[in-house]
């Protein structure tokens, strides 16, 4: 690649939501555009710029195959992931391997898959897209806001050990979206269970918030001014009034912070 050459960029869930206009704006500003899907030849609205290849986070052999058909990578958007609710007794264990796998495993093996090129080449930007969920989880979205976590976690400790070869790693959280995200959450909560009815507040709440919740393109604007930035921040938050809210979380105590996430999706304040 020559220093006229456009980067190349690979963005993952880049069929829908964020990681659509993650991809559209990407290409619209020059770059060499890949965007995963788990079924690549029937994308129904492909973004034009946007060549799309095969990737599974569940399946982590994809990993490897789909870094291999892209080539060199100049910026990784680890953005595909699955939302998830449930009552934790009512989530069996396979099913938080599965989501951990999808959310966790998947953005780590490829993000592996990529950084031998980005440390030969002494290049590269590797963003890890998150969720507020993570700083400020709430009742029933306990494995989601876990995974989540998980990824942050990665981010910011790979940060300084891959800086030193011109990698910059990146941590973006997301507050609520509008992206009908909510229509495709993976629920688990049994007929008879005792946290049914708590369980149908915070769903309803989350309904109710996510139609008034930050747009798709202005959340992908955040990451693509992250991913291009010439000296990035290790951490990025849009939506839910992040400035103010993460503010207070530094503030706050923690109980109080809990609280008042819990009151927000419309559970009471209760002390065991």
């Amino acid at each position: 690649m020559t220093s006229n050459s456009p980067q190349t960029a690979l963005v993952t869930g880049a069929t829908s939501g964020i990681g659509a206009e993650v991809a559209r704006q990407l290409a619209a500003r020059g770059l060499r555009v890949f965007g995963t899907s788990r079924n690549p030849d029937s994308v129904a609205d492909p973004i034009p710029g946007v060549t799309y290849v095969r990737l599974d986070n569940a399946d982590l052999s994809t990993a490897q195959s789909c870094a291999d058909e892209v080539g060199e990578v100049d910026i990784l958007i680890n953005n595909a992931g699955e939302s998830h609710a449930g009552a934790f007794e009512d989530t069996p264990m396979d099913e938080i391997e599965r989501i951990f796998a999808v959310n966790v495993f998947g953005p780590v093996a490829l993000t592996k898959a990529v950084l031998p090129g980005m440390r030969t080449r002494k290049r590269g930007t590797v963003v890890m897209v998150g969720s507020m969920l993570s700083s400020f989880p709430i009742a029933f979205r306990s494995t989601y806001a876990a995974t989540k976590s998980a990824v942050k976690a990665y981010a910011l400790a790979l940060r300084r050990e891959v800086a030193p070869y011109g990698i910059r790693v990146i941590s973006v959280e997301p507050g609520t979206i509008a992206t009908g995200i909510g229509d495709r959450r993976t629920l688990h909560i049994a007929d008879d269970s005792p946290y049914r009815d708590e369980f149908q507040v915070v769903a309803d709440t989350t309904a109710q918030n996510e139609t008034k919740g930050i747009s798709a393109e202005a959340m992908a604007e955040q990451i693509v001014s992250a991913a291009l930035a010439e000296h990035p921040k290790p951490f990025y938050a849009r939506g839910n009034r992040a400035p103010v809210v993460f503010f207070l979380r530094r503030l706050a105590p923690r109980q109080l912070v809990l609280d008042l996430s819990a009151k927000i999706h419309g559970l009471p304040k209760v002390r065991a």
